[in-house]
C-alpha cells in the first residue's frame, strides 16, 4: 500500500526510461528531489518555473562534468505529480523540441484530467 503522505508520480511518455538512463549520481539527485516534491517539500536541486511550457510546470536541474540534466513536471494535482519530460542538454538554452515534447504531454494530462471530472 502506498504511503498516503506522498503523492503518486505519473510518468508521461518515456520520461521514466530516460531518467533511468542518467548517471547514478544524477538519478539520485533528481529522484530525491522528486521524492521531496511528492511529500510537499521543496526539491533538493535547482529548479525554476517553465512558463514557456505551461502554468504550474517546473524544471528540476542538475549537471555533471559533461552534461546538463533536466526533468519537467507539473506540480501536484490532487495526489499526483506529473513528470512530463526528462532530457539531457548540451547548451544553456532548452531546445524547442524539448519544450514541444513537454507541452504536448501537458496537453495530454490536462485532457485526461478534464475527462476524469465528467
Amino acid at each position: 500500500m502506498a504511503d498516503q503522505r506522498y503523492a503518486d508520480i505519473s510518468w508521461e511518455g518515456d520520461s521514466k526510461e530516460v531518467l533511468s538512463g542518467f548517471p547514478v549520481e544524477v538519478k539520485e539527485t533528481l529522484g530525491y528531489s522528486l521524492r521531496r516534491i511528492q511529500g510537499g517539500m521543496l526539491p533538493a536541486c535547482d529548479c525554476r518555473p517553465m512558463t514557456s511550457v505551461g502554468m504550474r510546470v517546473w524544471e528540476l536541474k542538475t549537471q555533471d562534468s559533461a552534461t546538463w540534466y533536466r526533468i519537467m513536471y507539473l506540480t501536484k494535482i490532487g495526489n499526483v505529480v506529473y513528470v512530463l519530460h526528462a532530457f539531457e542538454k548540451a547548451t544553456p538554452k532548452t531546445s524547442q523540441n524539448d519544450i514541444h515534447t513537454a507541452k504536448s504531454r501537458l496537453k495530454e494530462v490536462q485532457l485526461r484530467l478534464r475527462e476524469s471530472r465528467r
